[in-house]
Order: C-alpha cells, then sequence, then structure tokens
C-alpha cells in the first residue's frame, strides 16, 4: 500500500464509513478502507434499529440479500417506576406493507454484509489494520500511518469514521477532548429464544418486530433510557446513561447493575423469561446533539458518523444520520474529483452545506438545548415517572372513592413534589428545547 496513492482512504467500517467508501468507489475514485476489526462488525456484537431510507439512497435493492431480522411494525414507549409502567403503544398495518420502513439487525451480520457491498464497487478493504496517526504535512492530511511495515499511505484526502472516540482527530487536534456529558455509556445483552416465542410475547407473526423505549427510575435519577426490541430469534436489551452522570454517581451504580435492575423489573422479566444470553457489550454513544458537533471538515479530511457526534438521541437514531454523513462525505469528494479541484477545506465546505441541508443538522438544532435541560433536570428521570404511575394506580384502583376526589389526590401529590412553579417551570422548559 505504501507504493500506491488513493484518492480517499476510509478509517472505519461501520455504517458512516461504509457508506462513504461505497459513495466514492461507485463514482469510480481509487478508495482504501481500512478497518482495525478482523472483519467489519466484527467489533460489534450487539443488535441495532436499520432506518431504510437512508440505506435506500445507498444500495435501492438492500432487501434482496441483506441480512435483516425482523421489520418493526409496532413501538412502544413506557415510563417505568419500580413496579409499573405506564405507556403508549403506536402499531400500524401499514408498516406491514413493503417497502418496510425500520428494521433490527445484528450489527456483526449487517456491517459485514454491507462491506461486501465495498468491495463489489471496487473499494480496497484491509481489516486487522490500525490505523496510528494521520500523516500531516502542515495543516493538510496527505494520508495516514498504520501499524504494519511501510504502513505510511497517502491520499487526497481522509474520511475519519472511527467511531465515538475519534482519536484520530483528536491526535491530529481537530477536536479537544470528548467530553463526559456528552457521550452515554450503554450495555446491550443479546437473549437468545424460539422464534415462535419472540411471536406469541410480542404478538407478531413471522418478520414482524416491536420495539420499546423506557425511560424512569431504571436509571436511578441519571439522564438515560433503557430498551428492548425482537430479532428474528432473540431479543436485544439495554440501558445507557450519561457517562458524567456515572462518574458523579454517589452511589457508584455500573451499567450492569442498571440492566439487571431493568431484567427483572416486573413487567419485563416475563417478556425475557427463559432467554439464553450469548452476547454481551458495552460501548459509548455520542449523545451531547448540536452542542458537541466538531469541526466537521478542514484540508484534506471529514468527519462522519460517531465520530462527528451525530446520533438524534431524542428519537433514539443513529444509523440513518451515520449512513446520510457519510454518502454526502463521499458525494462531496466525489463532486470535487469529478471538477478537478483541490481537496482543501474550501471545496470540502460542501460536505457542511450538505448536512445542514439535510434531516441530520436541521434535527440537531431543533433539540440543541434538550441535552443541557435534561442534565439539570434529574427529576424527569425518578420524580415524574414514579408520580405518572403513582397516578395511574390512584386512578384504576375502584375502591369507593369518588373520581373527583381521587383527581384530586393525584393533582396533590404533582404539587407536593414539584410545586406549581416547579411543574410550569419544567413543562415550559420541555416546550422550549423541543419546538
Amino acid at each position: 500500500m505504501s507504493n500506491e496513492k488513493f484518492d480517499a482512504i476510509v478509517v472505519g467500517a461501520g455504517p458512516s464509513g461504509n457508506a462513504a467508501a461505497l459513495t466514492m468507489a461507485k463514482a469510480g475514485l481509487k478508495v482504501l478502507q481500512i478497518e482495525r476489526g478482523e472483519y467489519p462488525g466484527s467489533k460489534n456484537v450487539q443488535g441495532a434499529i436499520l432506518y431504510a431510507d437512508a440505506l435506500e439512497k445507498l444500495i435501492p435493492d438492500f432487501r434482496d440479500d441483506a441480512p435483516l431480522e425482523r421489520h418493526i411494525i409496532e413501538q412502544r414507549m413506557w415510563v417505568l417506576d419500580d413496579n409499573s409502567f405506564v405507556g403508549s403503544h403506536y402499531r400500524s398495518d401499514d408498516y406491514n406493507k413493503p417497502p418496510y420502513n425500520r428494521y433490527t439487525i445484528i450489527r456483526a451480520q449487517f456491517d459485514k454484509w454491507f462491506s461486501s457491498k465495498v468491495r463489489e464497487a471496487g473499494a480496497l478493504v484491509i481489516c486487522e489494520t490500525t490505523v496510528e496517526e494521520l500523516l500531516m504535512d502542515g495543516d493538510r492530511c496527505v494520508g495516514v500511518r498504520c501499524d504494519r511495515i511501510g504502513g505510511e499511505v497517502h491520499a487526497d484526502v481522509v474520511v475519519l469514521a472511527d467511531g465515538v472516540n475519534s482519536l484520530l482527530a483528536r491526535k491530529a487536534g481537530f477536536h479537544g477532548e470528548i467530553q463526559a456529558r456528552n457521550v452515554a455509556l450503554a450495555v446491550k445483552e443479546i437473549l437468545f429464544m424460539p422464534e415462535e416465542v419472540i411471536q406469541q410475547r410480542f404478538n407478531v407473526k413471522e418478520e414482524e418486530g416491536v420495539v420499546i423505549e423506557m425511560v424512569g427510575t431504571v436509571t436511578e435519577g441519571m439522564v438515560g433510557t433503557g430498551f428492548l426490541y425482537t430479532n428474528r430469534d432473540s431479543l436485544t436489551i439495554g440501558v445507557g446513561c450519561l457517562l458524567s452522570d456515572f462518574k458523579a454517581n454517589e452511589k457508584r451504580t455500573t451499567p450492569y447493575a442498571l440492566l439487571d435492575k431493568l431484567k427483572k423489573h416486573p413487567s419485563i422479566a416475563p417478556m425475557l423469561e427463559g432467554g439464553e444470553m450469548k452476547e454481551y457489550a458495552a460501548h459509548l454513544i455520542p449523545e451531547g446533539g448540536l452542542r458537541a458537533v466538531p469541526q466537521l471538515y478542514g484540508n484534506g479530511w471529514l468527519i462522519v458518523g460517531d465520530s462527528a457526534g451525530f446520533v438524534n438521541a431524542v428519537h433514539r437514531e443513529g444509523s440513518n444520520l451515520a449512513m446520510t454523513s457519510g454518502r454526502l462525505a463521499g458525494e462531496t469528494v466525489a463532486a470535487a474529483k469529478a471538477a478537478g479541484k483541490t481537496m482543501n477545506a474550501a471545496t470540502l465546505a460542501a460536505y457542511k452545506a450538505a448536512l445542514d441541508a439535510s434531516f441530520v443538522m436541521k434535527d440537531l438544532k431543533k433539540y440543541k438545548h434538550l441535552p443541557e435541560v435534561l442534565e439539570r433536570s434529574p427529576h424527569f428521570f425518578d420524580t415524574y415517572p414514579a408520580l405518572v404511575n403513582r397516578a395511574a394506580k390512584t386512578y384504576f384502583t375502584v375502591d369507593g372513592v369518588d373520581k373527583s376526589t381521587k383527581q384530586r389526590e393525584i393533582l396533590g401529590s404533582f404539587k407536593a413534589a414539584r410545586r406549581v412553579t416547579g411543574l410550569f417551570g419544567d413543562a415550559f422548559k420541555l416546550w422550549r428545547a423541543m419546538r
């Protein structure tokens, strides 16, 4: 490799890196993709949600052979206390008609398949290789140095898709140390069980799936959420909280302890009963929103996906932002190459302009104040879930007490916990952060 120069080098073979490499290779560019894992996806044992729209723009016929688990027909939102939940469901037969909108996937299988499409498009994919640093000529990135003999490889542009830590960007001085308040630590388990059991418990048919997203006392006042969704013959369950909250937590609660608590919840445990735990993983998720997005381009470099902080934490969207940012980066490079332009910051600024025009930055801008509001309001994760569940129990218990008295009791419990000013203040803060 050291004797060759490439049009582009992509570091990382996750959704964003594969999207960038595929887009550039399809455009006829000479592309090198470097992955430190044994194979693309080897570091990602866990399940995930795939959003079809973003992948369709890259591989229109992906449904023909992609390793998909179940298409999602039902979304559940649960607010938990320690013994119960108040929830809402949205289930539609419209989501049961092709082309399906969302799928569950197993990342190890999906990333490997995605990488095969990158190879088919003509890119050179090298695995089991770590990029140790970027090669710089002044302030211009001109390639990478790998942990191989003769591991210096040059290119006109380097696309960084090396994950939330983005060690290469930090080492090159493109952005500073990641802040604990801008990243969540999540743990997941995959529990295997027969397909027919999953279908009975979740009231779905073959290939249909359900997603449950949860907020409440399970995170013990820390900013975070839980989740559960159905794969073909397994369930993925997990929980994640801000890393800053784990560090500050006086009880020294561990991520796995929170997951164990979630699994034992009386509303969750029956759905998991009999499942055999096969895989466990912990990983970081960028959740700082717009405030955490670094400089995205410069002379000879671009940043995409998790490395750029592209996760919509409110809607739990990540893979679609990753693939879209990778595609837009690839299109920017391909257009510049076709026009004979130098890959400098002025040229690559078109990538940021394309992102600004897309849903990626529009959604991050919409919720730009929410991370700070949630950090300063732990009662959204303990007090309110407890109040909501207590209110439901009070209202639905038939015990000879008239409903007007019950309503006054419910209102009184909210006032006692947050006072009237607090209730209106919390409502206003959420409205302003999500409008």
